[in-house]
């Protein structure tokens, strides 16, 4: 047994224990009781930079259950989904493409070296307290070198610990079941430890069979019935936080693993309705432990640590036996991550701020392929960034260095060229009247995304002479927001961002003689512009209160890559012109009703804009009630039915990838 793994896990375990918390504000940090700390709703219309935000309640009665789902109802955002509950989710923002989405949880990156992609569907709702996305990168500068480092950032945030008064304890269980054969308890210990220390403690199962009938039609035109077949997951979902205080600072830890074993449902034949067989398996093994820590050095200097460890093992079998359209393909990847961060911040006066960040990330790919050529990879970033607050006008600037080293470990074998880069972003906000919270802002950004290790080095389809992809962004938006006390519109907020992005050197794979050997090449231009809004509001109908959130995007981004091309100038595949969603949320005393809707428009499936691949628009409405605070034999009870996809429609997010049909959920849950 090769316990390398868990020597390196343990160590940075123990590292982690010593060093810890994340930050989002610009400001020197003050000394705090964080059990106060609480995600102001307003906040989403106080950002420099273009954000949206799901918390709280607002996240806990949205009828879905992994952060795919949550965020499909952000403007400006595609997911691709596979498929079901066991499909491959994965998020595009404003058509740059996934990966140039990165994806923090805590605070710190969920990196992925081997294909650059983060599974949104492994990590659940259940112990979620926000989830937020930022178009370019975060407003504040105390922050890691990595965060200025991608063109769209998502934000997971794990729930805090927060104890009722005279209580030192909570406990949560909850049970889930529904349609598909769907089984997913759950867990949430929380425990004051101390004064200034706390703990959590959170785990959930779940097991489904993934099988939903879907309509489909023949080649002879005629309608018919089939049931999706190997869509079926177990997995399970681990994690434990420390959470401390310490005179002018906090930490915390957090050790988290997830495992599973699904089977992949693959792409439907049309043509021929016996042949909906694939019998793909994949087993995943992920583990992390982070830390961060964040200190107050003194009357104007702020210091903040991150640190991780994570470990990822991967076992994908495709047997062409038992599916003739695939190859025959029998691997394990294992991938290792050591990352390290230090940031600094200076605030001499109220007005003025700057910020040095340096980062350290150390990734090491394996696996028992064939010729493979074991690629590990030394990432140095570096940003310095200055913030500046003169009341009525906010201006920011940062510059991103990052450097890349590759070493191959087979002898004989080649390794990509060292990149050394800069990419800057500049950043500025107006309110013109004091009066009235309106705010006009704007934006550039430069960033580029490396190759991963599977473009560069994956077995006979590789390009070590690849370049790195870049992106520039160019954004104009306002925001504004007002609140009444006593009429039935108690409180608004709008946002409207126009934005301009173009990606250069687009990395793609392309066929060669042979369909299972393909190779990695620059080619590609592509020029996006979009406008994404969104409106916010409370309501006040006598004892039921409404909250509504409105969102729409337009999107054209055009394929010019090739003038010469008869397809130049194409919607590039899978981007609608038109998507929106509805969410509205009615509440009278003890009672919840969630309502949501989701509208994609039409779009093309191809590069080519022709008919065969015209794409008919798709929705869903989705309803869920709940009844909370229901007090038996000491215990606070809180029940929910949820209905999803209420009018049964067929649709497809993927081509060949029809999704589920109508179905139910009951969950039951009991708070200590």
């Amino acid at each position: 047994m090769n316990t390398k793994p868990i020597k390196l896990a343990t160590a940075a375990l123990l590292l982690a224990l010593r060093a810890v918390a994340q930050p989002d504000t610009v400001s020197v940090m003050r000394e705090v009781d964080i059990e106060e700390v609480r995600v102001a709703r307003s906040r989403i219309q106080k950002e420099v930079i273009p954000v949206q935000l799901l918390e709280g309640q607002q996240l806990k009665r949205l009828s879905v259950h992994s952060v795919a789902d949550a965020v499909r109802y952000f403007s400006g955002v595609q997911i691709k989904d596979y498929g079901g509950i066991g499909g491959l989710k994965t998020v595009n923002v404003r058509s740059l493409g996934s990966h140039h989405v990165g994806v923090f949880y805590d605070g710190i990156e969920l990196g992925n070296a081997q294909n650059g992609v983060v599974d949104l569907g492994r990590f659940s709702l259940d112990n979620m307290e926000a989830v937020s996305m930022y178009n370019g990168q975060k407003s504040a500068i105390f922050q890691p070198a990595k965060d200025y480092a991608s063109a769209s950032a998502l934000y997971l945030q794990a729930r805090t610990p927060r104890f009722d008064e005279g209580k030192r304890s909570r406990l949560s269980v909850g049970m889930t079941v529904g349609s598909f054969d769907t089984y997913n308890p759950s867990l949430l210990w929380e425990q004051r430890i101390g004064q200034r220390v706390s703990n959590s403690v959170s785990a959930e199962l779940m097991r489904t069979s993934g099988r939903y009938k879907f309509t489909y039609a023949k080649k002879d035109g005629y309608d018919t019935t089939a049931i999706r077949q190997n869509g079926d997951v177990l997995s399970m979902r681990a994690e434990a936080g420390l959470f401390g205080q310490m005179r002018r600072g906090e930490w915390r830890a957090k050790f988290y693993t997830y495992n599973s074993e699904r089977g992949y449902p693959g792409a439907s034949v049309r043509e021929e309705p016996g042949k909906f067989k694939h019998q793909d398996r994949q087993w995943d093994n992920s583990m992390f432990v982070q830390a961060t820590l964040r200190q107050q050095l003194g009357a104007a200097i702020s210091m903040q640590v991150n640190a991780k460890y994570a470990y990822d093992y991967l076992h994908y079998v495709s047997d062409p036996r038992l599916d003739v359209t695939t190859m025959h393909v029998d691997n394990t990847y294992r991938q290792q991550e050591t990352y390290l961060s230090v940031v600094g911040l200076f605030a001499p006066v109220d007005w003025w701020s700057a910020s040095l960040a340096a980062d350290y990330q150390y990734n090491v790919l394996d696996s028992d392929m064939a010729n493979f050529v074991f690629p590990l990879r030394h990432s140095v970033l570096t940003a310095a960034a200055t913030a500046f607050d003169f009341n009525r006008v906010k201006l920011q600037a940062s510059l991103l260095h990052t450097y890349t080293h590759d070493i191959i470990r087979r002898q004989g074998a080649e390794a990509a060229d060292d990149n050394s880069r800069f990419t800057p972003s500049v950043i500025a906000s107006w309110r013109p009247f004091w009066s009235t919270d309106l705010n006009l802002r704007a934006f550039y950004k430069r960033v580029f995304r490396l190759p991963t290790f599977n473009d560069l080095y994956y077995t006979f389809i590789g390009n070590i002479r690849l370049k790195p992809e870049y992106t520039t962004q160019y954004n104009i938006g306002a925001t504004y927001a007002n609140t009444w006390k006593s009429s039935v519109l108690r409180r608004i907020e709008l946002q409207l961002d126009a934005y301009y992005n173009q990606v250069e050197d687009k990395i793609i794979a392309m066929p060669t003689s042979n369909q299972f050997r393909w190779t990695m090449l620059n080619l590609g231009y592509v020029e996006i512009r979009g406008i994404d809004a969104a409106v916010q509001s409370g309501w006040h109908f006598g004892p039921v209160d409404m909250d509504l959130r409105l969102s729409y995007t337009f999107q054209r981004a055009a394929d010019n890559t090739d003038p010469q091309s008869q397809w130049y100038g194409g919607q590039i595949p899978y981007i609608p012109w038109h998507s929106g969603s509805v969410i509205a949320a009615f509440n009278w005393g003890n009672w919840a009703m969630n309502y949501s809707f989701i509208y994609t428009g039409e779009r093309y499936e191809a590069v080519a804009n022709i008919p065969e691949n015209y794409s008919q628009p798709w929705y869903t409405h989705d309803l869920s009630l709940s009844y909370s605070n229901l007090h038996l034999v000491g215990v606070d009870w809180r029940i929910t039915l949820e209905a999803n996809n209420i009018l049964n429609q067929q649709y497809e997010v993927v081509q060949c990838y029809p999704m589920p049909g109508i179905n139910f959920k009951l969950k039951l849950s009991a708070t200590i």
